[in-house]
Protein backbone atom coordinates (compact mmCIF):
# COMPACT_ATOMS: atom_id res chain seq x y z
CA UNK A 1 0.00 0.00 0.00
CA UNK A 2 1.30 3.61 -1.01
CA UNK A 3 1.42 5.88 2.07
CA UNK A 4 1.55 9.48 1.25
CA UNK A 5 3.32 11.61 3.98
CA UNK A 6 2.26 15.40 4.26
CA UNK A 7 5.52 17.41 5.26
CA UNK A 8 4.77 21.09 5.82
CA UNK A 9 8.30 21.90 7.20
CA UNK A 10 11.88 21.41 5.96
CA UNK A 11 15.32 22.28 6.00
CA UNK A 12 17.43 22.25 2.89
CA UNK A 13 20.74 22.88 1.68
CA UNK A 14 21.04 24.84 -1.34
CA UNK A 15 24.44 25.02 -2.99
CA UNK A 16 24.76 27.02 -6.34
CA UNK A 17 27.39 25.19 -8.84
CA UNK A 18 30.66 26.37 -9.61
CA UNK A 19 32.32 28.71 -11.68
CA UNK A 20 34.46 26.48 -14.30
CA UNK A 21 38.40 27.62 -14.04
CA UNK A 22 40.13 29.69 -17.17
CA UNK A 23 42.28 28.19 -19.56
CA UNK A 24 46.19 28.99 -20.15
CA UNK A 25 46.59 28.21 -23.95
CA UNK A 26 48.89 29.65 -27.09
CA UNK A 27 47.99 29.17 -30.75
CA UNK A 28 50.47 27.63 -32.03
CA UNK A 29 50.55 26.42 -35.97
CA UNK A 30 53.35 26.57 -38.18
CA UNK A 31 52.10 29.35 -40.71
CA UNK A 32 50.58 31.29 -37.81
CA UNK A 33 53.38 33.42 -36.42
CA UNK A 34 52.74 35.35 -33.09
CA UNK A 35 49.66 33.09 -32.54
CA UNK A 36 48.90 34.62 -28.89
CA UNK A 37 47.06 33.73 -25.91
CA UNK A 38 43.94 31.43 -26.38
CA UNK A 39 42.54 30.33 -23.59
CA UNK A 40 38.86 30.75 -23.14
CA UNK A 41 36.87 31.81 -19.72
CA UNK A 42 35.39 29.05 -17.56
CA UNK A 43 31.57 28.45 -17.34
CA UNK A 44 29.49 30.22 -14.94
CA UNK A 45 27.97 27.87 -12.27
CA UNK A 46 24.23 26.87 -12.54
CA UNK A 47 21.78 28.56 -9.78
CA UNK A 48 19.39 26.94 -7.20
CA UNK A 49 15.78 27.92 -8.07
CA UNK A 50 12.52 27.44 -5.81
CA UNK A 51 9.36 27.17 -8.24
CA UNK A 52 6.22 27.06 -7.12
CA UNK A 53 3.96 24.30 -8.64
CA UNK A 54 0.40 23.90 -8.19
CA UNK A 55 0.96 20.52 -8.85
CA UNK A 56 3.10 19.70 -6.10
CA UNK A 57 1.51 19.79 -2.38
CA UNK A 58 3.81 18.82 0.05
CA UNK A 59 7.46 19.38 0.70
CA UNK A 60 7.83 15.22 1.13
CA UNK A 61 10.85 15.12 -1.35
CA UNK A 62 12.88 17.92 0.08
CA UNK A 63 12.56 15.96 3.13
CA UNK A 64 14.06 12.73 1.81
CA UNK A 65 16.55 14.74 -0.63
CA UNK A 66 17.55 17.92 1.84
CA UNK A 67 20.56 18.63 -0.51
CA UNK A 68 20.14 20.73 -3.82
CA UNK A 69 23.35 21.11 -5.64
CA UNK A 70 23.18 22.98 -9.49
CA UNK A 71 25.73 21.65 -12.15
CA UNK A 72 29.20 23.53 -12.29
CA UNK A 73 30.49 25.13 -15.23
CA UNK A 74 33.07 23.47 -16.80
CA UNK A 75 36.57 24.85 -17.84
CA UNK A 76 37.48 26.99 -20.08
CA UNK A 77 39.73 25.47 -23.20
CA UNK A 78 42.18 26.34 -25.96
CA UNK A 79 41.12 28.11 -29.22
CA UNK A 80 39.19 30.86 -27.29
CA UNK A 81 36.53 27.97 -26.34
CA UNK A 82 34.63 28.93 -23.27
CA UNK A 83 33.49 26.13 -20.79
CA UNK A 84 29.51 25.23 -20.97
CA UNK A 85 27.64 27.04 -18.22
CA UNK A 86 26.33 24.80 -15.59
CA UNK A 87 22.23 23.77 -15.79
CA UNK A 88 20.46 25.56 -13.36
CA UNK A 89 18.86 22.76 -10.97
CA UNK A 90 14.62 23.78 -10.38
CA UNK A 91 13.14 22.84 -7.76
CA UNK A 92 9.46 22.16 -7.57
CA UNK A 93 7.69 24.09 -4.23
CA UNK A 94 3.93 24.10 -3.45
CA UNK A 95 2.07 26.68 -4.07
CA UNK A 96 2.41 28.75 -0.41
CA UNK A 97 5.71 27.83 0.55
CA UNK A 98 7.48 30.82 2.80
CA UNK A 99 11.34 30.37 2.18
CA UNK A 100 13.66 31.70 5.56
CA UNK A 101 17.31 31.86 6.26
CA UNK A 102 17.44 29.49 8.94
CA UNK A 103 20.47 31.04 10.23
CA UNK A 104 18.95 34.39 11.22
CA UNK A 105 15.31 33.77 10.51
CA UNK A 106 14.97 36.04 8.15
CA UNK A 107 11.81 35.52 5.27
CA UNK A 108 13.70 35.74 2.00
CA UNK A 109 10.52 34.99 -0.07
CA UNK A 110 6.98 33.72 -0.38
CA UNK A 111 5.82 31.57 -3.40
CA UNK A 112 2.16 32.19 -3.38
CA UNK A 113 1.51 32.34 -7.04
CA UNK A 114 1.87 29.28 -9.79
CA UNK A 115 5.43 30.15 -11.27
CA UNK A 116 6.84 32.49 -8.28
CA UNK A 117 10.53 31.56 -9.02
CA UNK A 118 13.27 32.19 -6.13
CA UNK A 119 17.07 32.24 -6.48
CA UNK A 120 17.68 30.07 -3.44
CA UNK A 121 21.80 30.15 -4.41
CA UNK A 122 23.53 31.63 -7.43
CA UNK A 123 26.18 29.41 -9.31
CA UNK A 124 29.82 31.03 -8.69
CA UNK A 125 31.00 33.09 -11.83
CA UNK A 126 33.51 31.72 -14.10
CA UNK A 127 37.39 32.15 -14.21
CA UNK A 128 39.23 33.94 -16.64
CA UNK A 129 41.20 32.40 -19.73
CA UNK A 130 44.88 33.94 -20.31
CA UNK A 131 43.64 35.56 -23.47
CA UNK A 132 41.75 37.83 -21.35
CA UNK A 133 45.17 39.18 -20.04
CA UNK A 134 46.89 40.18 -23.30
CA UNK A 135 47.93 43.93 -23.94
CA UNK A 136 50.72 45.82 -25.72
CA UNK A 137 53.20 45.35 -22.11
CA UNK A 138 52.11 41.65 -22.03
CA UNK A 139 52.10 39.43 -25.45
CA UNK A 140 52.53 36.57 -24.00
CA UNK A 141 50.29 36.17 -20.38
CA UNK A 142 50.03 33.04 -18.22
CA UNK A 143 47.89 34.44 -15.71
CA UNK A 144 44.31 33.30 -15.61
CA UNK A 145 41.82 32.76 -12.54
CA UNK A 146 39.67 30.18 -11.15
CA UNK A 147 36.25 29.66 -10.88
CA UNK A 148 34.38 31.23 -8.12
CA UNK A 149 32.53 28.90 -5.91
CA UNK A 150 29.01 28.61 -5.57
CA UNK A 151 27.00 30.34 -3.38
CA UNK A 152 25.93 27.82 -0.30
CA UNK A 153 22.73 28.43 1.68
CA UNK A 154 20.85 26.73 4.72
CA UNK A 155 17.18 27.85 4.14
CA UNK A 156 14.28 26.80 6.22
CA UNK A 157 11.01 26.20 3.95
CA UNK A 158 7.53 25.93 5.27
CA UNK A 159 3.85 25.72 3.75
CA UNK A 160 0.89 27.76 4.07
CA UNK A 161 -1.38 25.86 2.08
CA UNK A 162 -3.46 28.55 -0.45
CA UNK A 163 -6.76 27.88 -0.47
CA UNK A 164 -9.87 29.48 -1.32
CA UNK A 165 -11.80 28.84 1.55
CA UNK A 166 -10.82 26.92 4.92
CA UNK A 167 -12.86 23.88 6.71
CA UNK A 168 -12.59 24.63 10.75
CA UNK A 169 -14.46 22.67 13.39
CA UNK A 170 -13.58 20.18 16.59
CA UNK A 171 -12.41 16.87 15.98
CA UNK A 172 -15.65 14.43 14.31
CA UNK A 173 -17.60 17.70 13.32
CA UNK A 174 -17.70 15.76 9.43
CA UNK A 175 -15.54 18.25 8.04
CA UNK A 176 -13.85 15.17 6.12
CA UNK A 177 -16.90 13.76 4.79
CA UNK A 178 -17.90 17.06 3.90
CA UNK A 179 -15.30 17.56 1.93
CA UNK A 180 -15.98 14.00 0.21
CA UNK A 181 -19.40 15.16 -0.47
CA UNK A 182 -18.11 18.59 -2.48
CA UNK A 183 -14.97 17.57 -4.26
CA UNK A 184 -13.25 14.54 -5.81
CA UNK A 185 -10.82 14.56 -2.46
CA UNK A 186 -10.76 11.53 -0.27
CA UNK A 187 -9.84 12.49 2.97
CA UNK A 188 -10.07 9.63 5.66
CA UNK A 189 -13.49 9.73 7.51
CA UNK A 190 -13.82 7.54 10.67
CA UNK A 191 -15.85 7.71 13.89
CA UNK A 192 -13.05 8.91 16.31
CA UNK A 193 -11.56 12.12 17.13
CA UNK A 194 -8.24 13.62 14.59
CA UNK A 195 -9.13 10.90 12.25
CA UNK A 196 -7.29 13.86 9.53
CA UNK A 197 -3.48 14.02 10.79
CA UNK A 198 -3.02 16.32 7.60
CA UNK A 199 -4.50 19.20 6.12
CA UNK A 200 -6.22 18.34 3.14
CA UNK A 201 -7.26 20.38 -0.60
CA UNK A 202 -10.06 19.11 -2.37
CA UNK A 203 -10.77 21.27 -5.60
CA UNK A 204 -14.80 21.86 -5.63
CA UNK A 205 -15.87 21.92 -9.85
CA UNK A 206 -18.75 23.36 -11.22
CA UNK A 207 -21.03 22.19 -14.53
CA UNK A 208 -19.39 25.63 -15.70
CA UNK A 209 -15.91 24.28 -14.77
CA UNK A 210 -14.51 26.89 -12.38
CA UNK A 211 -13.20 25.44 -9.20
CA UNK A 212 -12.94 26.59 -5.96
CA UNK A 213 -10.21 25.50 -3.48
CA UNK A 214 -11.37 24.00 0.02
CA UNK A 215 -8.92 22.84 2.59
CA UNK A 216 -10.08 20.89 5.38
CA UNK A 217 -7.51 21.71 8.63
CA UNK A 218 -7.31 18.70 10.97
CA UNK A 219 -9.53 19.25 14.29
CA UNK A 220 -9.52 22.42 16.99
CA UNK A 221 -9.45 21.87 20.42
CA UNK A 222 -9.60 24.24 23.04
CA UNK A 223 -5.65 25.55 23.77
CA UNK A 224 -5.08 25.05 19.98
CA UNK A 225 -3.00 28.38 19.75
CA UNK A 226 -0.71 27.30 22.53
CA UNK A 227 -0.03 23.82 20.44
CA UNK A 228 -2.57 21.72 22.46
CA UNK A 229 -3.84 18.73 20.05
CA UNK A 230 -2.32 19.19 16.18
CA UNK A 231 -1.99 22.65 17.52
CA UNK A 232 -0.27 25.69 15.51
CA UNK A 233 0.96 23.28 13.16
CA UNK A 234 -1.76 23.21 11.14
CA UNK A 235 -3.59 26.22 12.32
CA UNK A 236 -1.37 28.37 10.49
CA UNK A 237 -2.72 26.87 7.11
CA UNK A 238 -6.09 28.68 7.53
CA UNK A 239 -4.03 31.90 7.21
CA UNK A 240 -4.21 31.94 3.63
CA UNK A 241 -7.54 30.76 3.46
CA UNK A 242 -9.90 33.54 1.50
CA UNK A 243 -12.13 33.34 4.51
CA UNK A 244 -13.52 30.58 6.78
CA UNK A 245 -16.06 27.95 7.12
CA UNK A 246 -16.93 26.52 10.18
CA UNK A 247 -18.45 23.16 10.14
CA UNK A 248 -20.24 21.94 13.70
CA UNK A 249 -21.68 19.11 14.78
CA UNK A 250 -25.03 20.54 15.46
CA UNK A 251 -26.85 17.17 16.61
CA UNK A 252 -24.13 17.61 19.69
CA UNK A 253 -22.91 13.56 19.10
CA UNK A 254 -20.15 13.98 21.00
CA UNK A 255 -21.53 15.43 24.20
CA UNK A 256 -20.50 19.04 23.52
CA UNK A 257 -22.57 22.20 22.81
CA UNK A 258 -22.28 23.50 19.37
CA UNK A 259 -22.79 27.02 20.54
CA UNK A 260 -20.12 26.75 23.19
CA UNK A 261 -17.68 24.64 20.18
CA UNK A 262 -19.03 27.79 18.02
CA UNK A 263 -17.26 30.32 20.74
CA UNK A 264 -14.37 28.40 21.39
CA UNK A 265 -13.35 28.19 17.85
CA UNK A 266 -13.56 32.07 17.48
CA UNK A 267 -11.44 32.38 20.62
CA UNK A 268 -8.98 30.20 19.49
CA UNK A 269 -8.92 31.75 16.13
CA UNK A 270 -8.25 35.24 17.85
CA UNK A 271 -6.05 34.15 20.10
CA UNK A 272 -3.63 32.62 17.43
CA UNK A 273 -3.77 35.19 15.00
CA UNK A 274 -5.87 38.52 15.66
CA UNK A 275 -6.88 38.73 11.65
CA UNK A 276 -8.67 35.68 11.83
CA UNK A 277 -11.05 35.92 13.81
CA UNK A 278 -11.94 39.78 11.77
CA UNK A 279 -12.17 37.25 8.52
CA UNK A 280 -15.24 36.52 6.77
CA UNK A 281 -16.46 33.17 7.55
CA UNK A 282 -19.62 31.07 7.42
CA UNK A 283 -21.57 28.66 9.69
CA UNK A 284 -22.10 25.23 8.48
CA UNK A 285 -24.75 23.42 10.47
CA UNK A 286 -23.76 19.43 9.69
CA UNK A 287 -25.41 16.35 10.71
CA UNK A 288 -29.02 17.68 10.70
CA UNK A 289 -30.11 14.11 9.58
CA UNK A 290 -30.24 13.58 13.35
CA UNK A 291 -32.91 14.35 15.60
CA UNK A 292 -31.28 16.89 18.02
CA UNK A 293 -29.86 19.20 15.22
CA UNK A 294 -32.79 21.19 13.97
CA UNK A 295 -33.70 22.22 18.11
CA UNK A 296 -30.21 23.17 18.49
CA UNK A 297 -29.78 25.26 15.32
CA UNK A 298 -32.82 27.15 16.12
CA UNK A 299 -31.36 27.56 19.46
CA UNK A 300 -28.07 27.86 18.16
CA UNK A 301 -29.57 31.04 15.55
CA UNK A 302 -31.32 32.67 17.82
CA UNK A 303 -28.39 33.26 20.18
CA UNK A 304 -25.50 33.65 18.45
CA UNK A 305 -27.66 35.77 15.62
CA UNK A 306 -25.48 33.90 12.93
CA UNK A 307 -26.98 31.74 10.03
CA UNK A 308 -26.00 28.02 9.58
CA UNK A 309 -26.17 26.13 7.17
CA UNK A 310 -28.32 23.00 7.46
CA UNK A 311 -26.61 20.09 5.70
CA UNK A 312 -25.93 16.58 5.97
CA UNK A 313 -22.74 15.08 4.75
CA UNK A 314 -23.90 11.24 5.19
CA UNK A 315 -27.30 11.59 3.26
CA UNK A 316 -26.37 15.31 1.08
CA UNK A 317 -29.04 17.12 2.83
CA UNK A 318 -28.69 20.86 1.93
CA UNK A 319 -25.23 20.37 0.00
CA UNK A 320 -26.46 21.88 -3.22
CA UNK A 321 -27.65 24.97 -1.51
CA UNK A 322 -24.12 24.99 0.62
CA UNK A 323 -22.12 24.79 -2.93
CA UNK A 324 -24.41 27.86 -4.25
CA UNK A 325 -23.49 29.96 -1.19
CA UNK A 326 -19.53 28.81 -1.26
CA UNK A 327 -19.72 30.06 -5.37
CA UNK A 328 -21.12 33.29 -4.62
CA UNK A 329 -18.65 33.98 -1.37
CA UNK A 330 -15.73 33.30 -3.39
CA UNK A 331 -16.62 35.31 -6.24
CA UNK A 332 -17.13 38.27 -4.22
CA UNK A 333 -13.36 38.14 -3.50
CA UNK A 334 -11.93 36.73 -6.58
CA UNK A 335 -13.08 35.47 -9.76
CA UNK A 336 -13.25 31.87 -9.65
CA UNK A 337 -10.25 29.94 -11.97
CA UNK A 338 -11.49 28.05 -15.09
CA UNK A 339 -10.94 24.40 -15.50
CA UNK A 340 -10.75 23.22 -18.48
CA UNK A 341 -11.53 19.41 -19.96
CA UNK A 342 -12.43 18.33 -15.91
CA UNK A 343 -15.42 17.02 -14.87
CA UNK A 344 -18.21 19.16 -12.17
CA UNK A 345 -18.13 17.17 -8.75
CA UNK A 346 -19.99 14.57 -8.52
CA UNK A 347 -23.52 15.07 -7.15
CA UNK A 348 -24.71 14.32 -3.91
CA UNK A 349 -25.99 11.23 -2.93
CA UNK A 350 -30.19 11.06 -3.22
CA UNK A 351 -31.21 11.13 0.73
CA UNK A 352 -34.15 8.38 0.44
CA UNK A 353 -31.27 5.88 -1.08
CA UNK A 354 -28.32 6.57 1.15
Amino acid sequence: MKIHKFIDRVKIVAKGGDGGNGCVSFRREKYVPFGGPDGGDGGRGGNVVLRADPDTDSLIRLHFNPHQRAESGTHGQGSNRYGRKGRDRIVLVPCGTEVYDAETGERLADLVRPGDIFVAARGGAGGFGNARFLSNTNRAPREHTPGEPGEEKILRLELKLVADAGLIGFPNAGKSALLRAISHAHPKVAAYPFTTLNPVVGTVRFDDFTTVRVADIPGLIPGAHEGAGLGFDFLRHVERAGFLIHVLDMAGTEGRDPIEDFKTLRRELALYKTDLAERDFLVVANKMDLPAAPANRERFVKETGCDAIPVSALTGEGIPRFLEILRQEVRLRQPLRPSPDLPPSPPPPDPETA
